[in-house]
């Protein structure tokens, strides 16, 4: 019964996330937001909404670990899509086509997980109010860095104006705000019982709540970046594609950062295991391959296929192998 739940409830809540990214996205464009930062912020926030949410289930649910694991689960699966699109135009080699400029985000992705992996090894327990320093450190990074991104961008050339016909085959300003209130407000109904269904599988398979987390509620808050991410390989948008999976990166220890303020009892990396910090050196190192293959103009293959794009597949399948066989705490 607990699967069934687990699985319903994952379902209902990929459904809910993509109706929300495609209202959010009408939003944008109808509102003429598309173009602007704000614009980004709002569709960056919609597709990571299920691991924002997830988060704050977790640590009302007391399983900290879970939340941790699907921070860091879908860090490891974003960089895992990126190495399957690798294979997919492995005759391309789809890492050295986008823009190098891809790398300021990746770098970002790399320092904020490198400091949330510091604060959980560290465990400063030092607060200003109710909130830890170490994540009011991971918000400050977060926004400096969002900030540096976005003046780069200054100077780059702005989107395309939708046409006449594209914005009549579009839905209604009203309705598509409708929708995004209805699809957020699913996500907040249905998460619950991810996280509870979640923490009932590690508890009847002997499993830790920890990888859970990385392995299955990662990736089911993943998929709406799936979703993204494909839809734009297949249009041939492959800057965006990239884009998108690194900015989810920055934005997963985002949340890791604000879900602090939820937690009332001080700093909530006190709560979290120090080894779950393994699935965080893993998602970093997947990253870091992936920015070294943005980079090298070397175009080296094996067996036919790109090897950073194989690198990073490599590298998720043995990490989730090596954290299961290490035994993650719950």
């Amino acid at each position: 019964m607990i699967w069934v739940e687990f699985a319903v409830s994952a379902i209902l809540i990929v459904i809910a996330a993509i109706k929300l990214a495609e209202y959010g996205d009408v939003i944008a464009i109808r509102t003429r937001l598309g173009g602007l930062f704000i614009g980004t912020l709002l569709m960056a926030g919609a597709t990571s909404l299920p691991e924002l949410l997830t988060s704050i289930n977790a640590i009302d649910q007391n399983v900290p670990n879970l939340m941790v694991g699907n921070i860091y689960g879908s860090s490891m699966f974003n960089m895992a899509l990126l190495g399957i699109l690798g294979l997919i135009h492995r005759r391309s080699g789809i890492l050295r086509r986008v823009a190098t400029t891809h790398a300021l985000t990746a770098s970002l992705a790399i320092l904020l997980t490198g400091a949330s992996i510091f604060f959980l090894e560290a465990k400063l327990g030092v607060t200003l109010g109710w909130l830890g320093v170490d994540s009011l450190v991971v918000i400050g990074i977060y926004l400096a860095g969002t900030n540096i991104i976005h003046q780069g961008n200054k100077g780059a050339a702005p989107p395309p104006e939708p046409s006449e016909q594209e914005l009549e085959e579009l839905i209604p300003l009203s309705r598509a705000g409708f929708g995004f209130a209805i699809a957020t407000l699913a996500l907040v109904v249905i998460t619950p019982v991810l996280v509870s269904s979640s923490a009932g599988i590690a508890e009847e398979t002997g499993i830790s709540t920890g990888f859970v987390g990385v392995a299955l509620v990662g990736i089911v808050t993943s998929l709406p970046e799936v979703v993204t991410t494909i839809a734009a390989a297949r249009l041939g948008a492959v800057d965006l594609a990239v884009g998108n999976l690194f900015g989810s990166n920055v934005f997963n220890i985002f949340i890791l950062g604000i879900t602090d303020i939820f937690y009332l009892d001080g700093s909530f990396f006190e709560l979290i295991s120090p080894v779950m910090s393994l699935s965080g050196m893993i998602a970093l190192l997947m990253t870091t391959v992936a920015l070294i293959g943005n980079q090298a103009r070397v175009h080296y293959r094996f067996l036919g296929v790109d090897s950073d794009a194989l690198i990073i597949l490599v590298i998720y399948v043995l990490g989730l192998y090596f954290l299961y066989s290490e035994g993650l705490v719950g």
